[in-house]
């Protein structure tokens, strides 16, 4: 499944809070998290991320982790491919 994570920091970005970002990408490559694409942003989100995930759960066990760095919303994405045979 894929996700968009719509992110917010939560504190003051520094090298170090960066360095501990990419630990935790690291140890989720091992859950079955795999990133597609981090952005980061200027506007109302300061990071949109494209990631895949084997299930919700899976998606809603990284959120949680990550609560007390970021806030952030979650959107299942639909490949247009799959979308598209959906149509009638």
């Amino acid at each position: 499944m894929y996700f968009v994570a719509l992110v917010k920091f939560r504190n003051k970005v520094t090298r170090e809070s960066v360095v501990e970002s990419v630990r935790k990408q690291a140890m989720e490559a091992k859950e079955g998290i795999r990133y597609r694409g981090i952005y980061w942003t200027l506007g109302r989100y300061d990071v949109v991320a494209v990631f895949e995930a084997g299930n919700e759960t899976a998606s809603m066990h990284m959120s949680l982790r990550m609560g007390n760095d970021f806030d952030m919303e979650r959107l299942v994405a639909l490949p247009a491919e799959e979308a598209r045979k959906l149509v009638g």
